[in-house]
């Protein structure tokens, strides 16, 4: 007799209650209201760069939620990684390109982008780590 295996469902994003967004949220927080004025003129990095590596982590949840609740995204698993490089792109091109280029807002630099990036990557393989219940799951119906 087959055995009929049971596909577990997708794990549900939990947008303001992810762990990922709740460490980032807090990160970027700290280094705005205390590390920033207290360690900022030692320590470069923190003044200049350091909240920009939580651009992702922070925002897409938050935006992700807003299109959810609009019935602009139809589900609730976790950021895919198209949704990840789209949304790091398109804040790419507006924060360091059209708003320093026309509205001459902020500055333009290539290291926030690597920020931006860098950040995007870290959240990217946070959501989309394999669910341990899965990969037991499935290596269990291949023995």
């Amino acid at each position: 007799m087959a055995e009929l295996t049971r596909i577990p469902a997708p794990r549900a994003f939990r947008y303001f209650l992810d762990p990922f967004f709740l460490g980032a949220s807090s990160l970027y927080g700290a280094n705005r209201f205390f590390l920033k004025a207290h360690f900022g003129a030692r320590i470069p990095f923190l003044r200049q760069h350091w909240n920009d590596c939580y651009l992702v982590p922070v925002a897409l949840p938050v935006l992700l939620w807003i299109f959810r609740k609009t019935h602009l995204r139809s589900h609730d698993t976790p950021p895919t990684w198209p949704e990840i490089f789209q949304w790091t792109l398109l804040w790419s091109l507006l924060f360091e390109g059209a708003f320093p280029l026309f509205l001459r807002q902020g500055t333009a630099d290539w290291r926030d982008v690597l920020c931006y990036a860098a950040g995007a990557a870290l959240a990217g393989c946070f959501w989309n780590k394999p669910d341990a219940s899965a990969a037991s799951h499935s290596h269990a119906r291949h023995r």
